[in-house]
């Protein structure tokens, strides 16, 4: 799968190799970042461009639009979202939790989530759209994960607050971001700009991480805390 920054003098393609292993994973990522440019020799791409010195920048399908357009807002949202996840992945990895897997698989879906929002339906050719098409199976996966974790969980029976060790309360901080990105790609995805089963996919994530943290908690052996009302 791959992420494009396009800018108009030129593209550069930065490749994210990801391999899908349903076996618990070590501190060795899945992703490999592999970046090509066609300067001479073996340099690599400068990271700056000062395309966008201006405030503009460019969606997958050429459109220069500005950095505050809702497209943008949206893929700082989902941006914002790999990283909180990467965070709470790292704290998972201290403990030993053996569903970190899923956290990089998910991390690398929405690198693919992030494709699909910069490429606008209006102003994409047929070539943007098979390449960036985003797939429903990561929402039956998350499903299955979910309904897994849910099988050893006690019953939630009170609404609890973000807590339970490093792990589970970073994957709650991961939750909330999640949310702000699905209220971010709603609109996008009720104009038609975007594929509806992405939207989706951030739904059913926000109910993953909400699941997985209770149940590192629970694996800890940490306490959640409870909501009290204050007297």
């Amino acid at each position: 799968m791959a992420s494009f920054i396009i800018k108009p003098a030129h593209l550069r393609c930065v490749v994210r190799t990801c391999r899908f292993l349903r076996e618990p994973q070590t501190r060795n990522t899945l992703c490999s970042s592999r970046s090509y440019a066609t300067e001479e020799g073996n340099r690599g791409p400068k990271i700056y461009t000062k395309t966008g010195d201006k405030g503009f920048s460019s969606t997958f399908t050429g459109e220069r639009r500005p950095k505050e357009d809702h497209i943008f807002e949206a893929l700082g949202n989902t941006d914002e979202l790999s990283s909180a996840i990467g965070l709470a992945r790292e704290f998972c990895l201290d403990k030993g939790h053996t569903f970190t897997y899923q956290l990089d698989k998910i991390q690398c879906i929405l690198q693919d989530v992030g494709s699909n929002i910069a490429t606008p339906q209006s102003s994409a050719r047929e070539s943007h759209i098979s390449r960036t098409k985003f797939a429903a199976q990561p929402i039956s996966d998350l499903e299955t994960w979910i309904d897994t974790f849910t099988e050893e969980l006690p019953p939630l029976t009170n609404f609890i607050l973000p807590s339970g060790g490093k792990g589970s309360a970073a994957l709650h901080l991961a939750r909330t971001v999640c949310r702000r990105a699905e209220r971010s790609v709603a609109p996008i995805v009720r104009s038609g700009e975007a594929d509806p089963d992405v939207a989706k996919f951030l739904n059913r994530l926000s109910d993953y991480l909400f699941t997985a943290a209770r149940y590192a908690a629970m694996k800890e052996g940490s306490v959640e805390t409870i909501y009290t009302r204050p007297e």
